[in-house]
């Protein structure tokens, strides 16, 4: 098509191809290969130069915004790999959006200024099944995962600590054993969670029973409840002082004799398929 717009520019084959930087053979052999493709003829001879043919005007005119598309597609796939633009499509629990994700995507972003992110917060089962589906690249779970569909890397390690108001009775002990928690009324997170099935698992095996008080999602609304409302949680040590958290000192954390809740995270992606260039330095970014 680039052939067929310099030779309706110059009206010649020699000086089409003088501008191409080709022989006159190879450009002649272009427009046969041209018209063949197209079943029709596109030239004739006019004097000592070529004229279009009415087939070839309607070639020129379409193929005018071929070359245009076909300059843009190249443009903006260039832009993709240099990371000039682009989407990342990640989600995650929590914790990972909550406190493992803004510093990252903040540093990430002070590389690749237009590269652009849509995160989902959502339980681990909910963002395998996203992934799985491919509206996710990339996801932060906690492990194991279960689905087929996605491949998996370790990401981080994390444990999951009992909190409470600086001035509820257990804050004021050094270290509490479990036995001490039977009874208390406690903010979980949402009932079918990995991070929800660790901590009720680990209750369990401590034999201790406590008062689920209410669900939530989000870390920073639980640490809320548990100022104002007097009850324990359990959560992420990253959303607490010295982590990645920035919470401040009116939750505190408690040491527990005899519970003891840690669980891996990992970064996940459909299995078998490739990442967006965007996608695939962000994942390396992580580590």
């Amino acid at each position: 098509m680039r052939s067929l717009l310099a030779v309706a520019e110059h009206g010649a084959i020699t000086d089409a191809a003088a501008a191409l930087g080709i022989s006159q053979s190879a450009l002649s052999r272009r427009m046969d290969q041209l018209e063949e493709a197209l079943g029709a003829p596109l030239l004739e001879r006019v004097g000592r130069g070529v004229a279009l043919t009415a087939i070839g005007q309607l070639a020129l005119d379409e193929g005018k915004q071929l070359v245009q598309r076909y300059d843009r597609l190249k443009s903006r796939v260039h832009e993709h790999l240099q990371l000039d633009v682009g989407v990342v499509r990640i989600g995650g629990g929590a914790t990972a959006v909550g406190f493992l994700l803004p510093r990252a995507i903040a540093a990430f972003r002070s590389r690749h200024p237009g590269v652009v992110f849509q995160v989902k917060e959502a339980g681990s089962r909910e963002i395998e099944a996203a992934v799985g589906r491919d509206e996710l690249e990339l996801g932060i779970v906690t492990r194991p995962t279960r689905s087929r569909d996605v491949a998996e890397k370790p990401l981080a390690r994390d444990r999951i600590i009992l909190v409470a108001s600086k001035d509820h009775p257990l804050a004021r002990k050094p270290r509490i054993d479990a036995a001490a928690l039977n009874g208390q009324n406690l903010v979980g997170f949402e009932a079918g969670t990995a991070v929800r099935w660790l901590i009720d698992t680990a209750l369990r095996e401590a034999m201790v029973e406590v008062n689920v008080v209410m669900e939530l999602r989000s870390v920073a609304a639980i640490l809320q409840m548990v100022e104002t409302t007097g009850s324990l949680a359990f959560v992420s040590e990253l959303a607490m002082p010295g982590g990645q958290g920035q919470r401040g000192p009116t939750v505190v954390p408690l040491a527990v004799r005899g519970i003891d809740i840690q669980r891996e995270l990992a970064l996940i992606s459909k299995q078998g398929r490739s990442l967006s260039p965007a996608a695939r330095e962000f994942s390396r970014s992580l580590g």
